[in-house]
């Protein structure tokens, strides 16, 4: 990592567990402002556990997790996100009953500086033109750009997305791909599980790869043509 950039999250040695699972298995990363970072790997392998238990959403975890300078491995969820943290989940969670403009106001800001909403809508247009739709009669890749915007309008800048192109069309992948970059631009920082790695590959500064709870290589962009042939071997593609 350019050390010229500062350190917006720092894991040292993380351990999670659901109940008697023991998932991962001594994890150590670290990512800097406005760094765009993939956790690579087959399913099961520990990704969005670990997404989870950066949020302190698992059921236990040891180790150092250092965000923003500060250790957040005691601290419960909602003081995590008053850090700056994100987190958008495989489940989107929009309010089925609420309509556009109604989701994306309601969850409230963690900080100051955080997209507007006219800036929200100057990235979405697709949002801006079903502000008064129901939450139900969104498309999935509607959905997923609500539930992007709504963390973005809150100011977090550091953003933890869980396989947020899934399922959806590939234009409307090509657009998430143009606004991570808007917002790398902008200084925010990105952890993304993914498994299109057709999606991510162009996008990323860095590829962690993870097997069983562990990470197994790091991978810099300019290293992907090199080590194409064994990320295949970990990916199974």
């Amino acid at each position: 990592m350019s050390t010229t950039r500062p350190e917006k999250i720092r894991i040292n040695d993380l351990h999670a567990f659901y109940g008697e699972s023991h998932i991962l298995h001594g994890i150590d990363l670290s990512i800097g402002q406005g760094e765009l970072v993939t956790l690579l790997g087959r399913n099961g392998a520990g990704r969005s556990t670990t997404l989870k238990a950066i949020m302190s959403m698992v059921g236990r975890r040891t180790g150092s997790i250092v965000i923003n300078g500060t250790e957040t491995i005691s601290m419960p969820a909602h003081k995590i996100a008053h850090l700056g943290m994100g987190f958008c989940p495989e489940e989107r969670g929009i309010f089925s009953s609420l309509n556009v403009e109604e989701n994306l106001m309601l969850p409230p800001a963690v900080r100051s500086d955080g997209v507007s909403v006219e800036e929200i809508y100057d990235m979405f247009p697709n949002l801006y033109e079903r502000r008064y739709s129901q939450g139900t009669r969104l498309s999935g890749g509607e959905q997923q750009m609500l539930a992007l915007a709504r963390i973005l309008r809150t100011g977090a800048n550091i953003l933890l997305l869980d396989e947020i192109t899934e399922g959806l069309a590939p234009v409307i992948v090509q657009k998430l791909a143009q606004v991570l970059l808007q917002l790398k631009e902008r200084g925010l920082t990105i952890l993304l599980v993914e498994q299109n790695f057709r999606f991510a590959a162009p996008i990323a500064d860095r590829h962690y790869v993870m097997e069983h709870g562990h990470i197994v290589e790091e991978v810099y962009a300019h290293e992907l043509e090199a080590k194409t042939e064994l990320l295949n071997t970990y990916l199974g593609v």
